[in-house]
């Protein structure tokens, strides 16, 4: 029997890469979901937790890019496959804001610092825009945030251009104030205006 023959890295197959499908503008399905806390990004758990479709009962749509269970705010769903990778991958670098409840007040000079970018464990952050913002007229979360006494909480508006693992909450703690409510207002040129949290609606094709 022949032995096996070791194929050289240039001689392996690979796959070839895939392109992203794009359907046509009449097929396009587009929805802006305002994910409440505690809700999962996918249609199906095993574990019988809240997911997508406890919410959205339309078919063949997929999020684009994620939002962490424990946070809140828009989430564009769609069955266009190029749109999708145009929010979702870095290196389109599509602009996300964020209002995000930390714990205390951040300086001036924290803040600046966050503008400029901070060394992360995984490298530093891209250039953001961050600023103070007045709390925003928004929905309670269920179950509220935990407060401690005597500490006072303040806000921030946070637009990204990227978005790495659970970023917002590792900026904010890398300069001593802890997020304790985050909120993704907006994706590109899409927002969460009008739509109360736990509803979606469908918007004219991109």
């Amino acid at each position: 029997m022949p032995s096996p023959v070791n194929k050289t890295s240039s001689q392996k197959r690979t796959k070839p890469f895939k392109k992203p499908t794009q359907v046509a503008k009449s097929e396009q399905k587009i929805v802006l979901f305002n994910k409440p806390f505690d809700v999962l990004c996918q249609f199906t758990d095993e574990a019988g937790r809240q997911t997508l479709a406890d919410f959205i009962d339309i078919k063949d749509i997929y999020a684009a890019g994620r939002l962490d269970r424990d946070s809140e705010g828009l989430l564009v769903l769609t069955n266009d496959g190029q749109l999708q990778n145009k929010l979702a991958s870095p290196k389109h670098k599509t602009s996300k804001t964020y209002w995000v409840q930390v714990e205390g007040i951040p300086s001036a000079e924290a803040i600046k610092s966050l503008c400029q970018g901070v060394e992360l464990k995984d490298g530093p952050t891209l250039p953001a825009q961050v600023e103070l913002m007045h709390a925003p007229d928004i929905w309670p979360r269920n179950p509220p945030i935990r407060e401690r006494k005597n500490i006072p909480t303040s806000w921030l508006s946070i637009t990204l251009t990227e978005g790495r693992n659970r970023q917002v909450r590792r900026m904010t703690a890398h300069i001593g104030h802890p997020t304790l409510r985050l909120i993704r207002y907006r994706i590109g040129h899409w927002t969460i205006d009008g739509i109360e949290n736990g509803q979606f609606k469908s918007v004219a094709k991109g």
